[in-house]
């Protein structure tokens, strides 16, 4: 009878624990991050979040408290460790290569963009110039397919998206999405 009910305690105590996913909510990890950011890697890591399921947010700027600085690192290595669950060992090598291709691959989609009259004549449509371009680019489902969503900061925020297009830079081709 002993022996039983330590089995049962112990089972109790195993189906019940709830596994540790980190910062899990609404279907991505989110890392936390701090100090002066790096804006060009930032974007990228937006452009891949919907691939890795991983977004990242500043919570602190360049002045933290050494013990803000530990519990952000604190719970991102419990994120860490439940992305390396889901992805496997050497999910971070893959994931900065993911980040430097993208960096490498929005110039391209950027090169399609400016030769594109049709996304042109869109931006004139706004009188946005190609050279003060707000723009978000994220990867769709092939290496090639991105989706570029076109913003005007000087409207009111309800109004600041202008328009989307996917873009395919192995075939050069713009489509706007409506």
């Amino acid at each position: 009878m002993k022996i039983f009910s330590f089995l049962s305690l112990v089972m109790l105590m195993l189906f019940s624990c709830k596994e540790d996913r980190g910062s899990y909510h609404g279907g991505y990890y989110w890392i936390y991050g701090y100090g002066l950011p790096a804006m060009e890697k930032y974007e990228a890591m937006a452009g891949i979040s919907e691939k890795w399921k991983i977004k990242h947010y500043s919570v602190a700027g360049c002045l933290v408290e050494r013990d803000e600085m530990k519990r952000i690192d604190a719970l991102n290595k419990r994120t860490y460790a439940a992305i390396e669950r889901k992805y496997g060992k050497g999910w971070k090598e893959k994931y900065r290569k993911d980040v430097d291709d993208f960096v490498m691959k929005s110039a391209d989609v950027m090169d399609v963009l400016i030769t594109n009259p049709s996304f042109r004549n869109e931006l004139k449509k706004y009188n946005i110039e190609i050279y003060n371009l707000d723009k978000e680019i994220s990867v769709l489902n092939d290496k090639d397919d991105f989706r570029v969503t076109v913003y005007k900061n000087e409207l009111q925020y309800e109004n600041k998206e202008c328009f989307k297009v996917a873009v395919n830079t192995k075939n050069r081709t713009v489509n706007l999405i409506k």
